[in-house]
């Protein structure tokens, strides 16, 4: 016997449950289907199982995708300050860390019970735990097989993510689907991710656990964050974000010692000539870190011995030092998929494909990537409210 509802949403994460919420307060008869064994687990460690929920300074800007503009009317249309709504409707405690991300002061499972609270408001049928089988279209409506069970609507959601953290049950079956619906695909690619040394730039490993705020830049991208040395490479809110934008072959530079202006190292040596590299570099970077550059430089003894022109060259260095990363750690450990289902196919009002009446692609399925601090989670809630209207 085939189960019938208005909407089937694949992918109980946090796009999937909202659009899932969104439909079925409409009156819409939701199915909402997960293989994992209880929804919202990617929430549930997100922030360090605080949940970075949103970002106050969401703009179209920080966000990457193949089409620049796609997610301008979504995010334009569901807003930081609505999500917070939400949120404090429900006495979730909250507060801002830095950069406009915004944290529960408690835990992620509140984020998870709004959600599921938000699904019951709108007799949605969550479940969970069983593997998706066939997924079928014809004659207007779309059959999905599950548990044993074949339910059928008029409207299927794809809300099943990406592939990264595969240790939670992320898989690529999005873009299985899409492509089963001849929906194209940008290669998808691991983005927030840390990035990994090799040959000459492995004595950087050395470093692991060491910590430092820098300007990262890799081509016209710049963040300026803290950076952290690990036994495989770079990490850090500050690597993590210029990840996003790294081809492999390129250049990442950071810029140690940030606000220091031009010609510091030149004036330190004329007010203190018997001051030694080192002290100087240390009055601002990790002991083991000046350590490192200080050899990488080659330059020792007092400031005073040092020519201008070397300490000019210093400066340079130090301003833009290259890293040439061999690779990244991967799905594994990146926070968030690059690329995906291709917002070409897609309509940037209610999330629909052009070609597929019926059929949604939201959340971190499509190719749209934001930025580390909560930017990923407000596209997750702004895709799923413009599919859920629109159902």
């Amino acid at each position: 016997m085939i189960e019938t509802y208005d909407a089937i949403v694949l992918g109980a994460g946090a796009a999937g449950l909202f659009c899932a919420a969104t439909a079925g307060q409409r009156g819409k008869r939701v199915l909402l289907l997960d293989h994992a064994d209880q929804p919202g687990k990617k929430i549930l460690i997100s922030g360090g199982g605080r949940c970075n929920f949103t970002n106050m300074h969401t703009a179209p800007d920080r966000y990457l995708s193949s089409n620049a503009h796609f997610a301008k009317s979504a995010l334009s249309r569901y807003t930081p300050a609505d999500f917070l709504e939400l949120v404090e409707a429900y006495g979730i405690a909250w507060h801002e860390k830095t950069l406009g991300q915004l944290f529960c002061d408690g835990s992620a499972k509140q984020i998870v019970a709004m959600l599921l609270e938000e699904c019951a408001k709108g007799g949605v049928a969550v479940h969970c735990g069983d593997a998706l089988g066939e997924i079928a279209h014809g004659d207007g409506l779309f059959r999905a097989a599950f548990g044993g069970r074949v339910a059928s609507a008029p409207a299927l959601v794809i809300a099943t993510g990406g592939p990264s953290i595969p240790k939670m049950g992320a898989t690529g079956a999005a873009y299985d689907l899409a492509r089963q619906f001849g929906l194209k695909v940008v290669q998808p690619r691991p983005a927030l991710v840390p990035l990994t040394l090799a040959g000459d730039e492995a004595l950087f490993r050395d470093l692991s656990g060491v910590s430092t705020e820098v300007i990262a830049r890799c081509g016209k991208a710049a963040f300026r964050e803290a950076a952290l040395f690990t036994h495989r490479g770079l990490s850090g809110p500050a690597i993590l974000q210029i990840s996003s934008y790294w081809q492999r072959g390129q250049t990442v530079t950071t810029q140690f010692l940030p606000d220091r202006a031009e010609g510091w190292l030149r004036e330190a040596k004329r007010e203190r000539p018997r001051t030694s590299l080192r002290k100087v570099l240390g009055e601002g970077l990790p002991e083991r870190l000046v350590d490192v550059l200080c050899a990488r430089l080659g330059l020792s003894g007092e400031l005073g011995a040092l020519s201008d022109k070397a300490l000019a060259a210093a400066e340079a260095t130090l301003a833009r030092w290259p890293f040439v990363p061999d690779g990244s750690e991967g799905f594994a450990k990146a926070e968030v998929t690059a690329g995906g289902i291709d917002t070409g196919g897609l309509s940037s009002k209610t999330m629909e494909a052009r070609k597929v009446p019926g059929l949604y692609v939201i959340g971190e399925a499509a190719d749209v990537t934001g930025w580390l601090g909560g930017y990923n989670f407000q596209w997750a809630w702004a895709s799923a409210r413009a599919a859920g209207l629109a159902i």
